[in-house]
């Protein structure tokens, strides 16, 4: 599954070089009901997963465009809410090349969105809805206010999943069912932590940021039993100045 990619093969992005590297077989990979899950986050070299207050500021643009080679592998890409109004979600997920790369293998131009939310508190309004190019998912449990889940009934699809929390495996479960097989989480850190508390990652992509930033901020998982779980390298690919990694599951 390695690559061979090296430090020797540096050079400019090239989106045909990344869509082969990351390319997965859902069918052979897939976890919990044949559901397969890749998290894709940014850290700086001291474990930050933030720069004020946004993972966007620890980026570039090769990263950036990595990002879209990602969600054009996915049926879907979850977030949680913190993370869709920190970093301002909204509009098409991939690029046009991309979306051509996807029309061309059959599948729609642009995956999906869904949301991770207990209380709710994203309005339909939101560009995460209103400038969405496909409807979105709103995934949440039984105890979120039933006025919120009507109101967002009518922008986007509600999956409610779990009784006093949203239940993850449930909420996947679920998405296998409506042909979403293919998952793609871009955190933030607490809904990593939520999924690693799960044992529902199957693939970490980790673009390493060349910044030392100090500070308070948060790591990329948070919340979840400290337990060790064994990953192994899939690849290392250098870029102009990031370090674009991919870990799989043992």
């Amino acid at each position: 599954m390695s690559t061979g990619i090296t430090a020797s093969d540096r050079g400019p992005f090239d989106a045909d070089r990344m869509h082969a590297a990351y390319a997965v077989d859902v069918v052979d990979s897939g976890g919990a009901e044949g559901v397969f899950c890749r998290v894709n986050m940014v850290e700086s070299l001291d474990g930050a997963a933030t720069l004020a207050g946004r993972s966007g500021g620890l980026g570039d643009d090769e990263d950036q465009r990595l990002m879209s080679v990602l969600r054009s592998h996915a049926d879907v890409v979850l977030v949680g809410s913190g993370t869709v109004r920190a970093e301002g979600y909204g509009g098409a997920a991939v690029v046009e090349a991309d979306a051509a790369w996807r029309d061309a293998r059959g599948r729609a131009l642009q995956p999906r969105f869904a949301v991770v939310s207990s209380r709710l508190e994203l309005e339909p309004r939101h560009p995460f809805f209103a400038d969405a190019v496909s409807r979105p998912l709103v995934v949440t449990s039984e105890a979120a206010p039933t006025d919120r889940r009507e109101a967002l009934a009518r922008v986007a699809d509600v999956i409610v999943a779990g009784d006093r929390r949203v239940d993850l495996a449930a909420s996947f479960a679920e998405f296998g069912r409506r042909g979403l097989r293919s998952i793609l989480s871009e955190g933030g850190p607490g809904l990593l932590g939520a999924l690693a508390e799960a044992d529902l990652v199957d693939e970490l992509c980790a673009t390493l940021s060349p910044v030392l930033v100090g500070g308070t901020g948060p790591r990329i998982a948070e919340s979840a039993a400290e337990r060790p779980r064994a990953m192994r390298l899939v690849h290392a690919i250098p870029g102009e100045r990031m370090l674009f990694l991919r870990y799989a599951r043992r």
